[in-house]
C-alpha cells in the first residue's frame, strides 16, 4: 500500500511539474515513476544536491531511499500497473555494497562503455516493462554517460461500465470544431461521479471513470482560457481536497464548464448522467533537465564535480534524465447487446410520466485533462492533457 505522505509528495511533484511542462499541445507525465528514482539518489548525495533532491522529494533525504523502495514495490502490487524505472552506471565503477543493498530488485543495471549494446540493452528493458508499448529508452546514451536515470510507466484499467462508440462525432464550436471524432458515451443512474470544484481560476468539473481494478481516470474540464496546466494543477489539488466542491444531485445548471443540469419527465425519480467524451490517444517524452530545479537536479546534474559519495568513491552526477510516457482511454472491455421483441394489443394511450428526475449532461467537447488514480491511496499515476484527440 502506498503510504499517505508519499502519495501527497507525489501528486505535489505531479501538480508542479503539470504546470510548468503541459503547453496547448498532447502531453502526458508521471511523476510516480520519476519520484522514487530521485528518492534512491537523494540518500546518497550530499552538499547542495542532497538539500535539492530533499526539497523536490518533499521528504527527508535519510530516509528517502527506504521510501522509493516502499513506492516501487506498491506500483509493482497494484494491478493494472506496468512499470519500467530503473539507474544505471558504468561498470568500470564501484558501487557501496550498502546504497546497492538498498535498491529494489532490478532498479539497477550496468553500462559497459559500448554505446550500442548498452542502448540495446536499456531499450529491450523498456519493452520487457512495458509489453512492449514503449519500445524504447528515452535516455540515449553519450560516450561521457556516466549515470542514466530514466522511467516509463503504463496505466491501463477496464471500465466497470463500457461506454457505446460513435465513429463520426462533431462538435458544434470551439477548436474542436467541424472535425470528426471518434466519440465515446455512456449513461447511468451514478451522478455522484460528477464534481464541479471552486478553484481560484474558476470552477473546475470533474468525472470519475471508475476501473475494475482500483483503478480510476478523472476527466477534467476548466475555463476555456485556463491553460492546460493550470487544469491539470488544479485538478490534483481537488482531488485531495483543496477546494469547496459540489456533486451529483447538488449540482444546478451553469455550475461547471461542459455540464447541463436539467429535470426531465420520467417514470421514475432515478437521477441520470449523460458522459460525452472522445477516445484519445497521447504519448510524451521528457527531458527532465529541462526542470532540473522542479525536480532537484540542479546541483546534480552539474558534472564538474561529483554528488553522490554514499554510492561510490568516484565523482559522480546525473547526465541524463528522461522519460517517455503513453496512455490510451478507450471503450475497454466486453460489450454486448440484445433486441427483445414484445407483441403489444391495442390499447388507450399511456399516461405521461408522474415524475421529474434530474439529468446532468458532461461533454469533453474541446481540450480537457486527466488524471489516473489509484483509488485507495488517492496516487495520481498519470496526469496528462488531450490537446487534439
Amino acid at each position: 500500500m502506498v503510504a499517505e505522505a508519499t502519495a501527497r509528495a507525489v501528486n505535489d511533484m505531479t501538480a508542479r511539474w503539470a504546470r510548468e511542462a503541459v503547453a496547448e499541445r498532447n502531453s502526458v507525465l508521471t511523476a510516480a515513476g520519476v519520484w522514487p528514482l530521485l528518492a534512491l539518489l537523494a540518500g546518497p548525495a550530499d552538499g547542495p544536491a542532497r538539500k535539492e533532491l530533499a526539497e523536490a522529494l518533499g521528504t527527508d533525504a535519510a530516509h528517502a531511499v527506504r521510501e522509493g523502495r516502499e513506492l516501487l514495490a506498491a506500483l509493482a502490487a497494484a494491478d493494472g500497473v506496468d512499470a519500467a524505472v530503473g539507474l544505471w552506471a558504468r561498470r568500470t565503477l564501484t558501487l557501496h555494497p550498502e546504497w546497492l543493498a538498498g535498491l529494489p530488485p532490478a532498479a539497477h543495471g550496468e553500462l559497459t562503455g559500448d554505446e550500442t549494446l548498452d542502448q540495446g540493452a536499456l531499450d529491450a528493458w523498456a519493452r520487457r516493462h512495458t509489453d512492449g508499448l514503449i519500445e524504447r529508452m528515452p535516455a540515449r546514451l553519450a560516450p561521457d554517460t556516466l549515470l542514466v536515470l530514466a522511467s516509463a510507466l503504463l496505466v491501463r484499467t477496464t471500465w466497470t461500465e463500457p461506454f457505446d462508440e460513435f465513429p463520426a462525432w462533431m462538435t458544434a464550436e470551439g477548436p474542436w470544431a467541424g472535425r470528426e471524432l471518434g466519440a465515446l458515451s455512456r449513461s447511468g443512474p451514478d451522478v455522484e461521479q460528477v464534481r464541479v470544484h471552486s478553484t481560484p481560476a474558476g470552477p473546475l468539473t470533474a468525472v470519475r471513470v471508475a476501473g475494475d481494478n482500483g483503478l480510476d481516470v478523472h476527466l477534467l474540464l476548466g475555463e476555456p482560457e485556463l491553460p492546460g496546466g493550470e487544469v491539470l494543477h488544479h485538478g490534483v489539488a481537488a482531488l485531495g481536497g483543496g477546494y469547496p466542491t459540489v456533486s451529483g444531485a447538488a449540482l444546478t445548471e451553469g455550475a461547471g464548464p461542459g455540464l447541463r443540469v436539467t429535470t426531465v419527465p420520467s417514470y421514475d425519480d432515478v437521477p441520470l448522467l449523460d458522459l460525452t467524451v472522445p477516445r484519445f490517444t497521447v504519448d510524451a517524452d521528457h527531458d527532465l533537465l529541462e526542470q532540473a530545479d522542479l525536480f532537484g537536479l540542479t546541483t546534480a546534474s552539474d558534472t564538474s564535480r561529483g554528488h553522490f559519495p554514499g554510492m561510490s568513491d568516484q565523482p559522480l552526477a546525473v547526465s541524463a534524465a528522461r522519460q517517455t510516457a503513453t496512455a490510451t482511454f478507450g471503450a475497454l472491455g466486453f460489450r454486448a447487446a440484445a433486441v427483445t421483441v414484445m407483441p403489444v394489443a391495442a390499447g388507450s394511450v399511456p399516461p405521461p410520466p408522474p415524475y421529474r428526475a434530474l439529468r446532468i449532461s458532461a461533454r469533453y467537447d474541446r481540450p480537457f485533462g486527466f488524471l489516473a488514480v489509484h483509488r485507495a491511496s488517492g496516487l495520481v499515476l498519470v496526469a496528462g492533457w488531450v490537446a487534439t484527440p
